[in-house]
């Protein structure tokens, strides 16, 4: 695969190229998003858009299993990779064509390739979930999005609603943080607390987070895969990841966000209380239907996969009634 600065110069060489999609240096997969009208009359074009393509799916880590006549797209949260889906997987491939990807960011991405600007809002990762469908060729799919990236799906459906038929929430937020009409759950001293804890010692603020995330402890196994995927991350990423998402408020999009949402919610979640499942359900823009699940834990398909499969599978499976 060509290296960073490799990339960076070939998208400078193409931001002095007269489009209607504007380039920078910095953001070596923003080429990603120049539609085929404007490549397919310019052979140079047409080839550096599929190099860059070709990038992007490698740089997220795309993988395709199973085959199906719809597509379900599994995207993980803060401090995970795909291998989170690993219990869920397996309940698909015979029915579905299944996608996986690494959020940029994640410990099995080259962290190289994370552009902090881009990256300081949630429309980044919305970015990269439509190049990878485009570069996919995915017309519509079933998009599952856990914590973070339930938000990221939300986002993206609001630019291009006609690639997702629906999109499940599992535990999923708009805002963590708490005002005198909204409960997300934190006061910014809780914030401001956990980025200096993750700060002055990432390591041991790892050991510390992952079993109050996942609502177990040290021993379990679901704690010992989480603690592994979060250290993992380059802890100057980790911290700037954990502000986007910490400090996002998202409220404002909910009403534009008209593809059929499944709402699914541990009843006691550190990091998203049940009430913002209902804050949900009540200010998306289109069909939307809450499930709360006896689990405990911010990551119950991980934690919980006996319960959390089953339900996830009909959601998948079974539309909203109107």
């Amino acid at each position: 695969m060509a290296s960073y600065n490799h990339k960076t110069y070939i998208c400078g060489w193409l931001s002095s190229i007269h489009t209607h999609t504007q380039f920078t240096k910095h953001n070596p997969f923003q080429f990603s998003h120049l539609r085929p009208q404007f490549t397919k009359h310019n052979p140079k074009l047409s080839i550096i858009h599929s190099f860059i393509m070709g990038v992007v799916e490698a740089a997220h880590n795309v993988k395709i299993l199973g085959s199906g006549d719809r597509t379900i797209v599994l995207a993980h949260g803060f401090g995970t990779d795909q291998s989170v889906w690993k219990h869920l997987v397996p309940h698909l491939v015979d029915d579905y064509k299944v996608v996986l990807y690494d959020n940029m960011g994640a410990g099995t991405t080259n962290p190289e390739y994370f552009d902090f600007g881009r990256y300081a809002t949630l429309e980044g990762y919305a970015y990269d979930v439509i190049s990878i469908l485009e570069e996919l060729k995915i017309s519509s799919c079933v998009f599952v999005g856990h914590s973070v990236s339930a938000m990221v799906g939300a986002v993206a459906s609001i630019t291009r609603p006609d690639l997702f038929s629906k999109i499940l929430m599992i535990s999923a937020s708009p805002r963590y943080l708490n005002t005198t009409d909204y409960f997300g759950g934190f006061e910014q001293e809780d914030l401001d607390q956990l980025f200096e804890a993750m700060q002055s010692n990432y390591k041991a603020w790892c050991s510390g987070f992952a079993p109050l995330a996942v609502g177990g402890d040290m021993d379990s196994v679901a704690v010992q895969e989480f603690s592994r995927t979060l250290f993992n991350m380059r802890p100057d990423i980790a911290l700037s990841v954990a502000q986007t998402i910490f400090q996002c408020d998202m409220r404002h999009l909910l009403c534009h966000v008209v593809v059929p949402c499944h709402i699914i919610q541990s009843m006691k979640d550190l990091a998203v209380p049940v009430v913002v499942a209902e804050y949900l359900h009540q200010n998306l823009g289109g069909e939307s239907i809450v499930e709360v699940m006896s689990t405990d834990g911010h990551l119950p398909q991980l934690s919980s996969p006996d319960i959390v499969i089953p339900v996830l599978l009909r959601h998948i499976r079974c539309d909203i009634a109107v």
